[in-house]
């Protein structure tokens, strides 16, 4: 296969990841991708390829090379998106996008006017949705150039060191690096294949946080209910008032911080709320957390019991604070980048990626545009020629750090 079939190959197998459930992976088809590269990866010569039980796919193109080369790998994710449609997912092609509206059913369409990425791919073959569903690029575009890469260095080889190949389950759910085999993957830094526009390098994300806020009101019949009943679903309505307005990420960019109301459900009696909590400087991320502790001791002094708990759980912080004290990772990829032809840029990630957990794990782990744009949602599409110019990025790294 080529890239542009690998990459509608994968699109089309549904491998949805589930916050909702505690198993790895959360959902059993994300293995039904996952044993598809395995076999491929066995057929390309990547004899030690392998899925374990949790879903994980590694392999090893050993080196070839007689002098030492410093070990490097390239990781993707499998799953898609919770947060839109990823069954049936129906691709289509546009030959030499013309920079005008694009229809993708009758109700659905993207104007460059409002979806600005489309402006990045004018002349270049688009694929895109049916509009029912998500696209997948995110991260099977990722996938599918690491696999094309894999095909290159062992149909056509040249000297190389060690290069390690892994695909994870759950990276959309915040769980990617969770069961990562760091004794299996011995590189000593890696690229996640995650990003967007090509040329993207990288290195800055969020610090990242949830909090499960919960609320215990008090129940009695509303026609009896006056100075006695307290409804749950009010006090949750309080706290949520008692945040800082401007911490809506409708109203932050760029380096700016939030807090995000992700879920919420409730009843009288008990009412919960779900946030995530983002920021990349890490003292404005740990006042951001203090806001909500803040808002708990004050409600609950306010009422008099303990109407409100809270649980705050870290879910992954900046790789720039480990990158920072060896940034060769990064240079290497820039110097790739303008090998290849192409202008290197870098911008915070307003997210993060599997990269991000394996950075503080010990496997420094910048992340690499791919050519997807518009992720988790109906909009999502992928530019066939910045995908290919991904895979020439992945393959000048590999020959510059051979060179030494």
């Amino acid at each position: 296969m080529n890239l542009l079939e690998r990459f509608l190959t994968y699109v089309k197998i549904d491998t949805q990841s589930d916050p909702n459930v505690d198993t790895c992976p959360s959902t059993l088809k994300q293995k039904n991708l996952g044993n598809l590269l395995v076999e491929e990866l066995k057929s390309l010569g990547v004899s030690n390829a392998y899925m374990d039980e949790h879903g994980y796919v590694y392999g090893l193109i050993p080196s070839n090379s007689k002098k030492p080369i410093t070990p490097i790998g390239f990781i993707a994710h499998m799953d898609t998106s919770p947060d839109a449609p990823g069954a049936g997912v129906n691709p289509r092609i546009i030959k030499a996008y013309d920079g005008g509206v694009i229809q993708l059913n009758e109700t659905l369409s993207m104007d460059p006017a409002k979806f600005t990425a489309l402006n990045y791919v004018v002349g270049q073959d688009l694929v895109v949705t049916d509009g029912h569903t998500l696209l997948g690029a995110d991260d099977k575009a990722g996938v599918a150039e690491i696999m094309t890469m894999v095909e290159i260095m062992t149909l056509h080889p040249f000297e190389h060191g060690d290069i390690y190949i892994g695909f994870t389950p759950d990276e959309e759910i915040g769980r990617g690096a969770d069961l990562f085999n760091l004794n299996f993957f011995k590189a000593k830094f890696a690229y996640t294949a995650d990003g967007s526009l090509i040329g993207g390098i990288e290195y800055e994300n969020f610090n990242a946080a949830s909090a499960k806020v919960s609320f215990i009101g008090k129940s009695i019949h509303p026609g009896a209910s006056k100075n006695k009943m307290i409804n749950a679903q009010h006090l949750a309505f309080e706290f949520h008032s008692l945040l800082p307005v401007f911490d809506n990420p409708a109203y932050t960019e760029g380096y700016e911080g939030f807090n995000h109301l992700s879920n919420m459900e409730g009843s009288v009696e008990e009412a919960k709320l779900g946030y995530i909590i983002r920021n990349h400087d890490m003292v404005k991320f740990n006042k951001q957390k203090e806001d909500f502790k803040r808002v708990v001791r004050y409600m609950n002094e306010k009422y008099g019991y303990e109407a409100v708990s809270l649980t705050i759980t870290d879910s992954y912080f900046n790789m720039l604070e480990v990158l920072k004290y060896d940034m060769s990772p990064v240079e290497l990829a820039k110097q790739a980048i303008q090998n290849v032809g192409l202008t290197p840029h870098s911008e915070a990630i307003r997210g993060g990626t599997d990269g991000a957990r394996l950075t503080f794990m010990g496997l420094p782990c910048p992340n690499l545009g791919t050519g997807g744009f518009n992720f988790h949602g109906r909009y999502e599409f992928a530019s066939i020629q910045q995908m290919e110019q991904a895979v020439d990025v992945m393959v000048e790294i590999i020959k510059l750090i051979s060179k030494g």
